[in-house]
């Protein structure tokens, strides 16, 4: 697949993984997020001797402050769109990599890894796939920033601090959410709320996954227990339907975290369980 749609840094990061012993892992960034925000588990991964590629969405900007200045640059953005990016980061690599996803990069990881291209695959809090059960109460008045208001589809949309303390930061104190809203909260494309929101009543939705695939590889379904966005019945709700698959799946439960928790002060504690993951399967 071209390289042609890769970022300058992915390039540079995609090069770097190539040249290094063993799979990379890419890891692929929640709505409302960017790949700046992997920085911190890229160190740590370079640590225990992986090499990371933090798959950035088309158009992205490179900082939190860049966002904020151009906060329409990512409107109208869909799944399919982040899928296509992440597969030409992917067919990049010299071997199928691991794949860590959080929320919609978690579900873009599953359906990577239904392709059959993962090593072996972490889904954090995974926005639901086509076939879940309905979103509970609590995920539909975190989305309602988003959903409210019909005419938001082809917007990007930053929440405001209390709607981010509410559906995002719920877990952490009041002046880690309030800092995790000025540095790594941007406008993010509402089309992807729209089109999850919509999956069970589109046939062809693109928020579909393979989930029988024999070449899917091993995979592990986190749950955030205290997750507005990403409900714990969701991420068990896709350890289930994950499980039908030949490859070995498991579930880990952190039922004291929220939806911060690859970005929030308790991020390390997250990333070495994943380490500890990827390790058995490298």
């Amino acid at each position: 697949m071209s390289t042609l749609s890769l970022t300058p840094r992915e390039r540079e990061q995609v090069d770097a993984a190539n040249a290094a012993d063993g799979p990379a892992v890419v890891l692929l960034h929640e709505l409302w997020t960017l790949a700046e925000a992997w920085d911190p588990w890229r160190e740590r991964l370079a640590e225990h001797g992986f090499a990371a590629v933090a798959v950035a969405w088309p158009r992205e900007p490179e900082s939190a402050e860049a966002a904020l200045a151009d906060p329409d640059v990512m409107a109208g953005l869909s799944l399919v769109d982040v899928r296509e990016h992440t597969m030409a980061v992917v067919g990049a690599l010299r071997e199928p990599p691991f794949l860590v996803g959080h929320g919609v990069g978690a579900l873009t990881a599953q359906q990577v890894a239904g392709k059959g291209l993962a090593r072996a695959t972490v889904a954090i809090a995974p926005a639901p796939m086509k076939g879940s059960t309905r979103a509970p109460d609590s995920m539909l008045a975190a989305a309602a920033p988003v959903l409210r208001d019909p005419l938001n589809r082809d917007r990007a949309i930053r929440m405001t601090f209390p709607e981010f303390r509410y559906a995002y930061a719920n877990a952490v104190n009041v002046d880690e959410a309030r800092a995790l809203w000025h540095d790594r909260h941007v406008p993010g494309a509402a089309r992807v709320g729209f089109e999850l929101a919509s999956q069970r009543r589109d046939p062809r939705s693109p928020s579909s996954v393979d989930t029988v695939n024999r070449e899917r590889g091993p995979m592990l379904v986190v749950s955030a227990g205290r997750s507005r966005l990403v409900d714990a019945a969701v991420a068990q709700e896709t350890f289930r339907i994950q499980s039908r698959n030949p490859c070995d799946t498991e579930y880990l439960d952190l039922p004291d975290r929220g939806h911060t928790l690859v970005i929030d002060s308790g991020w390390a504690e997250v990333a070495d369980q994943v380490i500890a993951y990827l390790e058995r399967h490298r």
